[in-house]
């Protein structure tokens, strides 16, 4: 039986408003930003921007960050759920997402000579072969 990890989405409303997804991931919550909403179905390609790690008690706020706060603005859960990993790379997370808003095979595949921008989709196995 696969282990099943967090994953929350929480909308960001700071400088700019953003989504961050965040999934548990050897015992952090693993965090890239997305500037535009979370893609729901297949063939929707958002850039995602790694950031730094959190800790897993970071997966229930909500609420406001100081303005004199790094990421000042307020936060809310967008999605929350689980997730299980099906395949774990240093330029490729395959995962399965159990959320109440998105459901389903996601894929995060780093963007070829880019330190942290990766894409992040609702895939397929016939989508993934496209990246191997």
């Amino acid at each position: 039986m696969k282990k099943t990890n967090i994953y929350v989405i929480q909308k960001h409303n700071a400088t700019h408003l953003h989504y961050d997804l965040r999934l548990e991931i050897n015992g952090v919550l693993k965090s890239w930003v997305i500037p535009k909403n979370p893609p729901m179905k297949k063939g929707v390609k958002r850039l995602a921007i790694q950031t730094m790690n959190h800790s897993i008690e970071y997966a229930d706020f909500e609420g406001v960050i100081p303005k004199e706060s790094y990421g000042a603005g307020s936060v809310e859960i967008w999605d929350k759920g689980t997730h299980n990993i099906e395949e774990l790379g240093d330029n490729r997370i395959i995962f399965y997402i159990n959320g109440e808003k998105l459901k389903g095979r996601y894929c995060l595949i780093k963007l070829k000579g880019q330190d942290k921008n990766w894409l992040f989709f609702k895939c397929s196995k016939k989508t993934i072969k496209k990246f191997e």
